[in-house]
């Protein structure tokens, strides 16, 4: 038995290499016209035992501070962004423990183009740690839940440039240090068209004010001749724990000639107290045919009264596989 384990185990990886140029060309308020040319490096490592039990890792190296001046490659940290172990129940449930991304929304995954997915980012759950599920509903689609907590161990710094560890005394909804938040969300395709619809609830961590509940829905649809459209919204009450309900909304189409994407992308922010923030953007992706994708986009941001025009480069490396 011990030898027939050992022969089905596996370790597979793969990663990607992103070079990049983000610059405001253009603001009506000078301090915002900065350049941040930027490298990301991430890796994903998975060992499946003979079993179906996997132990999974993720690594990302970049710049781990927001960029508040023209810089280059700067501010490099490299941290673990997850790692976990993963085991099926039956033949339709998969449950993983240990730092993870609770499912919540697509459009920070899904949206197509450099721009796509810049606002719908905010509420992206990323390096919880906690216990997530994932049942598939016998053709009726997947739900995936989870209850978690932001990391607050030593795996939430960076080596080289250190981004400092996360305490639950800095507050935000979720950073409680316990198992009290939840993510839920089913998610469903038929034929061309997919969607789905969440829930969650975050809890108020130190020196919040309450809170925050969200809801999400989102639909996508891709059209034979290779259009492919998608739509998400998201809403909160105390969003991030504080005073401010917020509404986000992103509609994204995309749409592939030969080893072209053609992209745009609507979004908008709606926060209480901070005002609006509005985007559009149009991108170009050029697929090669090692893999490598080459993409450009231009986006016009008003945030609140005050426009941005912000130019954006990248090339994405794939390794591993």
């Amino acid at each position: 038995m011990l030898c027939a384990t050992t022969a089905q185990a596996e370790f597979t990886w793969e990663g990607e290499i992103e070079i990049g140029n983000e610059q405001v060309v253009s603001s009506d308020a000078p301090a915002n016209e900065i350049r941040d040319t930027y490298l990301m490096i991430t890796a994903t490592g998975t060992y499946t035992f003979g079993n179906g039990v996997a132990l999974f890792s993720t690594l990302t190296a970049e710049s781990v501070t927001d960029a508040t001046d023209d810089r280059t490659f700067d501010d490099m940290g490299l941290y673990v962004e997850e790692l976990g172990l993963s085991f099926g129940i039956g033949q339709a449930t998969t449950v993983s423990i240990g730092k993870l991304h609770p499912v919540f929304g697509t459009a920070w995954d899904d949206a197509a183009g450099f721009f796509g997915s810049t606002l719908a980012e905010d509420y992206e759950l990323s390096e919880q740690i906690g216990v997530l599920a994932d049942i598939e509903l016998d053709g009726a689609g997947t739900l995936s839940f989870g209850i978690f907590f932001a990391d607050d161990t030593g795996l939430s710094r960076s080596w080289g440039e250190d981004r400092g560890r996360n305490r639950a005394s800095a507050g935000g909804a979720g950073n409680t240090g316990e198992l009290d938040n939840f993510a839920i969300q089913w998610a469903h395709s038929v034929g061309g068209t997919r969607f789905h619809v969440g829930a969650r609830h975050l809890s108020a961590s130190a020196g919040d004010v309450d809170d925050e509940q969200g809801f999400v829905v989102g639909l996508g649809h891709s059209f034979a001749g290779g259009l492919d459209i998608f739509a998400e919204a998201a809403t909160f009450s105390n969003f991030g724990g504080g005073a401010d309900d917020a509404t986000f909304a992103t509609l994204n189409a995309a749409y592939g000639v030969g080893q072209w994407t053609f992209s745009g992308t609507l979004a908008r922010r709606d926060l209480n107290s901070a005002g609006d923030t509005d985007l559009i953007s149009l991108a170009a992706d050029y697929e090669f045919k090692n893999g490598m994708t080459l993409s450009g986009a231009l986006a016009q941001t008003d945030d609140s009264g005050v426009e941005d025009t912000t130019l954006g480069l990248s090339l994405v490396i794939p390794l591993g596989g």
